[in-house]
């Protein structure tokens, strides 16, 4: 080939990929549009959680997990793996009503790495009579046949 010719080989080769990259999403085979009902759904199931925890239903609020061994919850340095010991440790922790306050949430991002797979990231907050503590969290969830769950959670607390 003459050098010449090189140039505009490349040139356009680089063109052609550009455009190819955004007519899709990375993983190539998802369009952005596609991603609301899935960020929508994550979204209300994070809303239904809140709500659980405000009835003072931790079972209820567990549902957003996926119920397997695998599950891991991370906060204050340990590692709770399954989710019964997972939902016993809220209960241990949270007692009761007082204990539990009123939770809320503020997911300030919902980033789908897959057409099932997607990593959340928010802010959390209790408000109980003599506190307010909060932090963030990072989810990594999975979507099922049930809906979305959630397999892994890293929650820290701003104290």
């Amino acid at each position: 080939m003459h050098p010449r010719f090189f140039p505009p080989l490349l040139l356009a080769a680089l063109v052609a990929l550009v455009a190819r990259a955004g007519a899709t999403s990375p993983d190539g085979d998802q369009h952005p549009h596609d991603r609301e009902p899935a960020s929508a759904a994550i979204r209300k199931l994070l809303a239904d959680q809140v709500g659980a925890w405000n009835a003072g239903d931790i079972p209820g609020f567990m549902a957003a997990y996926e119920k397997s061994e695998t599950l891991r919850f991370a906060s204050g340095g340990s590692i709770t793996l399954g989710w019964q010991p997972t939902l016993e440790r809220y209960l241990k922790r949270y007692p009761d009503k007082a204990a539990m306050g009123t939770l809320g949430f503020t997911v300030h991002d919902v980033d789908l790495v897959a057409a099932d797979a997607a990593v959340v990231f928010g802010r959390w907050e209790l408000v109980r009579a003599a506190d307010r503590p909060w932090g963030l969290f990072t989810l990594v969830m999975k979507k099922r046949a049930d809906g979305w769950r959630i397999v892994s959670d890293h929650t820290s607390s701003a104290d």
